[in-house]
């Protein structure tokens, strides 16, 4: 008599699935979006809608007050054969020339020498950075009396030494060199910061195993800190440019006449400076944007060019410097040959 086995196989319940999530509808998130409007409101009205109008003012004719009038691309030629503006395009790549080398360079060095053992490291530090926070129009004041062409302090301190006085403020190369000079004393410090800032960032270890190589100050400084610091000197290269190219307060106070505004012979007259006269002297709202604009477009151009220089691709850079060296390597093997098989 045979027995059925039991059946053993029991209904597995299948497992629960999830409830859809409902997707919470925008209005749940308001209180979010309350508390962040008002920097895109801002943004909206002080820096989207300018942008957006300065762009359309460009291609128009606008005294500030009367219709607007389309002009298509006539301020854009007009700039092109404007002398003015191509000579304050000169006044104001030679200023930034004239400040921003030496100026990185001093900022540089006294980096170098805050990072080094020294005492009171402090207070050099608030002393350089002290020109950066001083009020600029004040401090321009104080500068056209120091080179004032009759009784200022460095024609003074040249006729002591029995040289000639310089005409600063009346000269054309004059003029340069003591907004250049302005410029250095301000941002020269502020440089020196960064600098120091990235010079802190430097492992201490590289400069002992440099040191117990044998390796001079000079080698180990070109050597491991030139290139460790290349994003920092990118960064203020950059924003040397930037600034160099956007100068203004300097030769604006300098020389207050406003039918003169670039001092004589326009030997201070920048492309900021020209766009404030066109713009907001002789109500040339249309040329003043075209101005800016182009503005905009020097200081892109540039800042790519300082990249490239500077910065670039550090991958590329090493592979580029390898194969230099395998090709060296490669030559005088080649030599090498060429000389045992004459011999």
């Amino acid at each position: 008599m045979s027995v059925a086995a039991p059946d053993r196989t029991t209904d597995t319940p299948e497992p629960a699935t999830a409830a859809p999530r409902r997707r919470k509808s925008w209005r749940s998130y308001w209180p979010q979006y309350v508390a962040v409007a008002p920097f895109y409101l801002l943004f909206l009205v002080f820096g989207l809608f300018p942008i957006v109008f300065s762009i359309v003012l460009s291609f128009t004719d606008w005294d500030g007050m009367g219709e607007i009038q389309f002009v298509g691309l006539a301020q854009y030629q007009y700039l092109l054969t404007d002398t003015r503006f191509w000579n304050a395009v000169g006044n104001t790549f030679i200023i930034w020339f004239l400040s921003t080398i030496p100026m990185l360079f001093l900022a540089l060095v006294i980096a170098f020498l805050l990072h080094s053992y020294i005492r009171f490291k402090g207070a050099y530090r608030v002393a350089y950075f002290i020109p950066n926070v001083t009020s600029m129009v004040a401090m321009t004041i104080v500068f056209g009396s120091v080179f004032s062409d009759s009784f200022g302090l460095v024609n003074s301190a040249l006729t002591a030494l029995g040289a000639e006085p310089v005409a600063w403020l009346s000269s054309d190369w004059g003029i340069k060199i003591t907004i250049s000079v302005m410029v250095i004393w301000r941002f020269t410090g502020y440089n020196a910061i960064i600098y120091l800032a990235g010079l802190q960032s430097i492992p201490t270890e590289l400069y002992d195993a440099a040191r117990v190589d044998g390796a001079s100050s000079w080698r180990i400084f070109t050597s491991i800190t030139i290139p460790l610091l290349r994003p920092v000197i990118l960064f203020t290269a950059v924003t040397s440019t930037i600034g160099g190219l956007q100068i203004f307060t300097e030769s604006r106070v300098l020389f207050g006449d406003t039918n003169n505004i670039g001092g004589p012979g326009d030997a201070g007259l920048t492309i900021v400076s020209y766009l404030y006269q066109s713009a907001f002297i002789k109500n040339q709202f249309g040329y003043g944007a075209a101005i800016g604009w182009a503005l905009f477009i020097l200081i892109v151009l540039f800042s790519i060019i300082n990249w490239r220089l500077i910065g670039g691709n550090d991958d590329e850079r090493l592979t580029r410097r390898a194969a230099r060296r395998v090709e060296r390597k490669i030559a005088a093997q080649n030599a090498k040959r060429e000389a045992a098989d004459v011999h």
